[in-house]
């Protein structure tokens, strides 16, 4: 495992350049899942934007006038953050770059760093607005496509993604949350999917009403943007070892070196009795620790113990017991082996993707390839979730997950949308295919 790229470098590389232990192994994957999907919606709404299916808007915008007091502070502020906590982190040595998380939410930084770099960026910003001034401010039309304008809806999806992705892992696991609501509000892990693409999804419909970008067609070309971000976000739960993986699998040991290899169910029940200080930590009882017994298939003997059990060696969530000679903060690896359902999931989506990507010609009526994401992300999470670890929730009688709950009214509503999508389809013949 890889909590951050410092690690990942060490060992790939050989280099040991402590900087980057800012650089959390996850965000770096959600960052890349953002641009991929900024990418792929650009594509999309490029291509819908020449089929006539979406349409332009014209804002007025003065252009010649000088940076007002407003845009140097603004600047300013944003290039001190910047040059106080990031460069700051640099500059103080290896007491910061040992736990950068803690650094950046501390009160500690770099003043002069803070300050040169504010100024930086406000004398760029006058520099910039005095290149461009002209005698007599002007007014001016600009013409503003959908996909001029992805670069704010992904740091709109970024910011309420995140933001609702930490809110339902608070609401997930709110006994917890009560008694420790430091350790996950600090904690780079813990990040729930449905409570971001929820939050995201409201701030996009708010969005795209404002500037009348057609809904549905903006729904059917973030489709396949969304499943690949998914997919690809799960890479970093994988490598990082945030604790979204599955419950135990008691066909499988790993060593102290983190090692998987075939074990056996009285080998499991001996480890949960030796171990059993650590497990009656998570669970009232031995009996209550999920597990299943899942031996490697015949026909899948070439792939490796690990696709089907694996300890997350050095995870960032530092789950588990202490590695021996591990003298590094990252020292914990689980005492049994889990399924590694992150890996599942970006297997599975990325062909989920590839589903959608071909059907997003074939499908003329605007929602339907949406209905379609909704249902197929739906179901794909409602099955990993029968072996992931989560908190249940009690609902008339039965115990589901969060996650399952939500799966399901995401697949009733891409039933639900499509049915409904076609039926006033069939009413509204002469109509031409696009938002109606």
């Amino acid at each position: 495992m890889y909590p951050n790229l410092y690690y990942a470098f060490k060992d790939l590389f050989g280099v040991e350049w402590k900087f980057l232990r800012v650089a959390n192994t996850f965000g770096v994957f959600v960052a890349i899942s953002f641009i991929l999907a900024a990418i792929v919606l650009t594509a999309e709404l490029r291509r819908k934007s020449k089929e006539g299916l979406l349409q332009p808007t014209e804002i007025s915008v003065i252009v010649g006038k000088p940076a007002t007091l407003a845009e140097l502070l603004l600047n300013f502020f944003m290039g001190f953050i910047f040059g106080y906590k990031f460069i700051g982190l640099f500059l103080m040595g290896s007491a910061a770059a040992s736990d950068p998380p803690a650094f950046i939410f501390s009160s500690l930084g770099s003043w002069p760093a803070g300050i040169i770099l504010g100024l930086v960026f406000a004398g760029f910003k006058w520099w910039e607005k005095n290149k461009q001034k002209l005698p007599k401010p002007e007014e001016r039309k600009i013409r503003f496509w959908p996909h001029d304008r992805v670069g704010e809806m992904t740091i709109l999806a970024l910011v309420f993604g995140l933001l609702g992705a930490k809110l339902f892992d608070f609401f997930e696991n709110w006994d917890d949350f009560i008694k420790k609501p430091m350790d996950y509000i600090l904690s780079p892990a813990g990040l729930t999917f449905y409570g971001g693409l929820i939050c995201a999804a409201i701030a996009i419909w708010i969005y795209a009403k404002k500037h009348k970008i057609g809904f549905w067609n903006l729904n059917d070309a973030a489709a396949p943007a969304l499943m690949l971000a998914y997919g690809t976000g799960r890479i970093g739960c994988q490598v990082a070892g945030d604790g979204d993986w599955g419950i135990y699998n008691s066909a499988f040991q790993v060593d102290n070196i983190g090692k998987v290899f075939p074990g056996s169910i009285e080998a499991y029940n001996s480890i949960l009795k030796v171990d059993s200080v650590y497990f009656l930590s998570h669970y009232n009882t031995l009996a209550e620790v999920p597990y299943s017994y899942f031996p490697k298939p015949g026909a899948m003997n070439f792939l490796p113990n690990w696709f089907f059990a694996y300890g997350y060696p050095h995870n960032v969530n530092e789950a588990g017991l202490k590695m021996v000679d591990c003298v590094d903060k990252y020292c914990n690896q689980l005492p049994v082996p889990v399924f590694p359902t992150p890996l599942y999931e970006t297997i599975t989506c990325l062909i989920l993707f590839g589903v959608l990507w071909f059907f997003r010609k074939k499908l003329k009526v605007p929602g339907t390839l949406f209905a379609l994401y909704l249902i197929l992300n739906g179901v794909e999470r409602f099955f990993i979730e029968k072996i992931r670890v989560n908190t249940h929730l009690s609902l008339f009688g039965f115990h589901p997950t969060q996650a399952e709950v939500i799966s399901t009214l995401l697949v009733i509503s891409g039933i639900a949308i499509w049915v409904s999508l076609n039926k006033r389809e069939r009413l509204l013949p002469t109509i031409p295919p696009a938002d109606k």
